[in-house]
C-alpha cells in the first residue's frame, strides 16, 4: 500500500497575507486564530481585516507559549465555545503545532500561515507536542494535511535571517533521510514505504537549496523578496514536507531530539540540529572525507553549524557527547535506518564530526 500526503492548498507570494479570509472562505464560516503576543501586534488586524474582507468572521487568541496538552485543550474549549469552524495557526512553529492540536480536538478544519520559515512543520500533518520544559511529550496527527498552507514570503523576508537559515538545515537533510528510509525498508509516519514521489521531492528539495540558498538568505538579509528566495521558501516549507513526510526521517532527526537533552543547548533551533545530524548520518554512511568535506563547505558558506561548540558546547564533555548519543537514540527515526546502529556507534560518529576539519 502507498499513501500521499500533502496540503490541498499551498498559497506563496509577497503580500498573500492580505488574501487569507479570501483563500479561506471554502474551509469554515468563522475562524479561530492562535498566534503568539509579537504577531497579534504586527500582524493581527491585518489578519483580521483579510476575514472582514471576505464576509468571514473571526477571533484572534494569544496562546500561551508552549505547545502542551493543556494549552490545547483550554483553546480548543474557546474555539467550540465561540462556535468556529476553522482552527488558523499564524506564526511559529509553536503557535502552527498548537492551531493544529486544536483542529484535532475539534475535529475542524485547519490553515497554517507561518511567519518564518524555521522548519517544514506549516504543511505537515504532524503536531509536536512538548511539557513545559520544551522536551517532547508525544507526536500527534492530523486526519489530514493543513487544508491551506498560506506563506507571505514578504512577511518571511522581513524576519531575522537566522530562522530561514534553520529552515534550511531541516530541509537539506531530507533527501539522505528518505534514501535511508528507503534503503532500510522502514515506514514513513504514514506507515508505508518510502514512495517514489517523496524521494523526488526530496531530491528536488535538496538541489533547489544548493542552487539559491546563498542568494535567498542574502535576499532576507536586506528584508527583500527575489526568485531565488521564493524558490527557496518553496523547497524549505513545501517540498520538504512532501519529502519526509512521503519518503521518512532518520538519523539527522534522531540527533536533533537528542539535542534536547543538553542543557547547554538550550535556545538551539531545531533545523540546525537537524543539519548536525546530516553530518553524522553521513558518517554512519561511510560516506567519503571528499563528499562530506564539500557538504561542510556549503554550511560554511551559509553559516550552518557544523560543530558542537556553534552550539554553545564549548569543549563538549564525555558524558555531554554520551547524552546527545544515548537520547537520540529514543527518537522512532532512529530506527529507520541499516544496518542498525546503537548509542555507541552514534557516540563515536559524533566526535568523528567533531574531529573533522573545515
Amino acid at each position: 500500500m502507498r499513501i500521499f500526503a500533502a496540503t490541498s492548498r499551498y498559497v506563496q507570494g509577497p503580500g498573500v497575507l492580505d488574501a487569507l479570509g479570501k483563500h479561506s472562505m471554502v474551509l469554515g464560516n468563522k475562524a479561530f486564530i492562535i498566534t503568539d503576543a509579537d504577531m497579534a501586534r504586527l500582524l493581527g488586524d491585518r489578519v483580521l481585516a483579510s476575514y472582514q474582507a471576505a464576509d468571514m468572521m473571526a477571533m484572534l487568541e494569544v496562546f500561551p507559549g508552549e505547545v502542551t496538552h493543556a494549552a490545547m485543550a483550554q483553546l480548543a474549549d474557546k474555539a467550540k465555545a465561540a462556535g468556529s469552524d476553522l482552527i488558523v495557526g499564524l506564526g511559529g512553529g509553536k503557535a502552527l503545532d498548537t492551531a493544529k492540536g486544536v483542529a484535532l480536538k475539534l475535529e475542524a478544519a485547519c490553515v497554517s500561515v507561518p511567519t518564518i520559515a524555521s522548519n517544514d512543520g506549516p504543511a505537515s500533518g504532524a503536531i509536536a507536542v512538548y511539557d513545559e520544559h520544551h522536551i517532547m511529550q508525544d507526536i500527534l496527527h492530523l486526519p489530514r494535511n493543513p487544508e491551506l498552507v498560506l506563506v507571505d514570503s514578504q512577511v518571511i523576508a522581513n524576519a531575522p535571517v537566522r530562522f530561514l537559515r534553520a529552515g534550511i538545515g531541516d530541509a537539506i537533510s531530507k533527501k539522505f533521510e528518505a534514501e535511508a528510509c528507503h534503503a532500510a525498508g522502514a515506514m514513513t509516519l504514514l506507515g508505508t514505504p518510502a514512495s517514489q514521489i517523496g524521494l523526488m521531492a526530496a531530491d528536488a528539495c535538496y538541489k533547489i537549496i544548493r542552487q539559491h540558498a546563498v542568494e535567498g538568505l542574502r535576499a532576507t538579509e536586506e528584508n527583500e523578496v527575489n526568485n531565488a528566495l521564493e524558490d527557496l521558501l518553496e523547497a524549505v516549507v513545501l517540498l520538504s514536507t512532501v519529502s519526509f513526510e512521503n519518503g521518512g526521517l532518520s538519523l539527522s532527526h534522531a540527533l536533533a531530539r537528542g539535542f534536547s537533552y543538553l542543557e547547554r543547548a538550550r535556545g538551539t533551533l531545531h533545523g540546525d540540529h537537524v543539519a548536525y545530524g546530516l553530518v553524522v548520518q553521513l558518517i554512519m554512511e561511510k560516506r567519503s572525507t571528499a563528499f562530506i568535506q564539500e557538504l561542510l563547505g556549503f554550511y560554511q558558506q551559509i553559516s550552518l553549524p557544523a560543530r558542537l561548540h556553534d552550539f554553545g558546547l564549548t569543549n563538549p564533555t564525555a558524558d555531554e557527547v554520551r547524552s546527545l548519543a544515548e537520547n537520540s537514540m529514543v527518537s522512532p527515526s532512529a530506527a529507520r535506518f541499516a544496518p542498525a546502529v546503537d548509542a555507541d556507534q552514534l557516540e563515536r560518529a559524533i566526535c568523528q564530526v567533531e574531529a573533522l576539519t573545515i
